[in-house]
């Protein structure tokens, strides 16, 4: 598929199945998969209908759907070796979704040899795409996307609600991500944010935005130090930032944070 037929394909399921239900969810389409890990009746639709399309072009690649991992762990064992696989979150932001605000995301990012090559990300309610592709750079809505430069002091963000209000350093205290991954790189592309810290480091929610990020002039790993891959065993936690120079800042800081 070319790169603007996957976006074609997001677009369309999230009109068919992800908008008619925003602010419109039924109590029975809402569902708990654990505590606090809410799933609803268009994730799983959705994430059937990407998945199939997927499938259907690509016969040798393994597509890891979020549901589909929940239901079966064993496609996690299947993704992490393959040689061509897609990452799929049908809609980044559940509990925003259920919530009823618009900051809510679908996902695709495709992997070869480990590397993403090629990632999307369709915000609905916003009417925003964001495309990368590996070498050739970022792109919202068909513009350009360069990483604006750091001002003064550089502002944080984590999505781990005790690490709030915590200060690495001399950096300014930690505010709150906006709860979402599929709106979290791209605010950290535009400039919203300098970096951003991660407890939860599922592929499916940092494929995406990594490379888009990235392909912007950022720069996404771990707390230990390398480069992020998707593929790999999760990370304790990830580092998303501006640029490679606010990564090791950050970085050499992580030991500060309490609970790790």
């Amino acid at each position: 598929m070319e790169t603007d037929d996957v976006l074609t394909l997001l677009k369309d399921v999230a009109a068919e199945i992800i908008d008619p239900r925003f602010r419109a969810l039924a109590s029975e389409e809402i569902s708990h998969k654990g505590p606090g890990d809410l799933v609803t009746v268009a994730d799983r639709e959705a994430e059937v209908l990407i998945t199939d399309a997927l499938v259907a072009a690509y016969p040798d690649a393994v597509v890891l759907g979020e549901e589909a991992a929940s239901a079966d762990a064993s496609v996690l064992q299947r993704y992490a070796g393959a040689e061509h696989a897609f990452t799929v979150d049908p809609v980044d932001g559940t509990k925003n979704f259920v919530s009823g605000s618009p900051d809510h995301a679908v996902m695709v990012a495709e992997l070869r040899a480990g590397e993403v090559v090629r990632s999307w990300i369709w915000q609905p309610q916003h009417r925003v795409a964001y495309v990368a592709e590996r070498g050739a750079g970022a792109w919202r809505d068909g513009e350009r996307l360069v990483r604006p430069p750091l001002g003064d002091a550089a502002r944080g963000v984590t999505s781990r609600r005790t690490w709030i209000g915590r200060a690495l350093g001399t950096l300014q205290a930690l505010e709150l991500t906006w709860v979402c991954c599929g709106v979290d790189y791209p605010r950290l592309v535009e400039g919203a944010a300098d970096y951003a810290l991660y407890a939860g480091t599922k592929p499916w929610d940092h494929a995406p935005g990594s490379l888009l990020l990235t392909e912007a002039g950022g720069f996404v790993g771990t707390f230990g130090g390398a480069p992020y891959r998707p593929q790999e065993p999760e990370p304790r936690g990830l580092i998303a930032a501006a640029d490679r120079a606010t990564y090791d800042l950050v970085q050499g800081l992580i030991p500060s944070l309490p609970g790790l």
